[in-house]
């Protein structure tokens, strides 16, 4: 048995922690994961409020890197002792998405996750959230979610790559393709926003403005890369000023409210293209005219997980830090044990919150 914190309502502000929780299995195909480190993201937060589809019982949290501690039936290329990024979005690789070469479409197996039951409560099945189950000691996963890294990579960075990292470089580089002398917009910079300015540093964006309503984010935004950073309220004056008001090329909307992408769209120039980034909610609406659409020959480009081809992406993420191109170490603020994790929940969107990471203990 292993402890884990437990959501046992949708709404709950405080979760439940245990010691008497079980990974089921590792059956066939699949790995038991002793979890290292595991980042709390904002995703978190909307599946405990209810704002994305979640069942209970549940255990939350879905960026996670830790070691092999067991494998099931047929799996033979990874042994206990490898180092591993959970994936939570896995590939069945044989959908029509999957053979369209949209892996990051494919639904097929995380929705296997919502619907089976990943851990024991006593005798009360208890799901994962997308499958993983971040927060708890340890997690039994499908061989598909589980990507091999080496031992040089410290399990908290490792554990940004899966979610946070992945989704906003990859809305820059996959989703938007994004080329030197780009002018671009960042609307949020949390961590996916901090993700998505590098991303854009990194692809040579000559102007990268940063957005948020928390101006003690500014200074972190321009640290990371951004050029320009302010409020939504200086952001008319800031689009003027450094792209003669023709707007930017591409604006990234990482929060996904409705005024967050009516701001992304007035902000885009003409023929550029506004990214939808972030997980908004299912029962918020947004309107455009069908002449606006038509006149203004902007896109509206969805990027689900940063469009990642993990097997691909990981890797390449993970060069990319080694190279000191991609600061990961920098955007990990605080670090929390599972007793700390309803602190650490509520304080997403605080100032002095980039990324936290709740780091589990060693065993024994």
């Amino acid at each position: 048995m292993v402890r884990a914190a437990i959501l046992h309502s949708i709404g709950d502000e405080k979760l439940e922690i245990r010691d008497d929780v079980t990974a089921i299995g590792p059956g066939p195909g699949e790995v038991r994961v002793r979890v290292r480190a595991a980042g709390i993201c904002h995703s978190d937060l909307s599946a405990r409020n209810g704002y994305l589809p979640q069942p209970v019982p549940a255990v939350l949290g879905h960026e996670a890197a830790g070691d092999v501690i067991a494998v099931g039936e047929g799996v033979d290329d990874l042994a206990p002792g490898d180092r591993v990024i959970a994936n939570w979005l896995p590939a069945c690789g044989s959908c029509s998405s999957c053979v369209r070469g949209e892996p990051h479409l494919c639904i097929a197996l995380v929705m296997m996750g919502y619907v089976q039951p990943r851990f024991l409560m006593g005798d009360t099945p208890v799901f994962g959230m997308t499958g993983v189950g971040a927060f708890a000691e340890e997690i039994v996963i499908g061989r598909v979610s589980a990507v091999k890294i080496g031992d040089d990579v410290p399990y908290e960075v490792a554990a940004l790559v899966g979610c946070g990292v992945m989704t906003g470089v990859g809305a820059v580089i996959n989703t938007a393709q994004v080329r030197p002398g780009d002018t671009v917009l960042v609307i949020g910079c949390g961590g996916v926003g901090i993700s998505a300015i590098q991303g854009a540093r990194i692809a040579g964006a000559s102007t990268i403005v940063a957005v948020d309503t928390v101006e003690s984010k500014h200074e972190t935004a321009l640290r990371f890369g951004a050029t320009h950073a302010c409020t939504p309220d200086q952001l008319s004056d800031v689009s003027t000023e450094v792209t003669a008001g023709e707007g930017f090329d591409y604006a990234f909307d990482v929060v996904a409210l409705p005024q967050t992408l009516r701001a992304a769209w007035v902000a885009a120039r003409r023929g550029g293209a506004v990214v939808v980034v972030g997980a908004g909610r299912a029962d918020h609406q947004i309107e455009f005219s069908p002449f606006e659409l038509l006149f203004e020959g902007k896109r509206i480009l969805s990027s689900m997980y940063g469009s990642a081809n993990v097997p691909r992406d990981y890797p390449r993420l993970l060069d990319l830090w080694r190279a000191g191109r991609l600061d990961l170490e920098g955007m990990i603020t605080h670090r929390l044990r599972l007793d700390d994790l309803d602190d650490g929940m509520n304080a997403l969107g605080r100032g002095d919150v980039i990324r936290q990471v709740v780091i589990h203990d060693s065993p024994a």
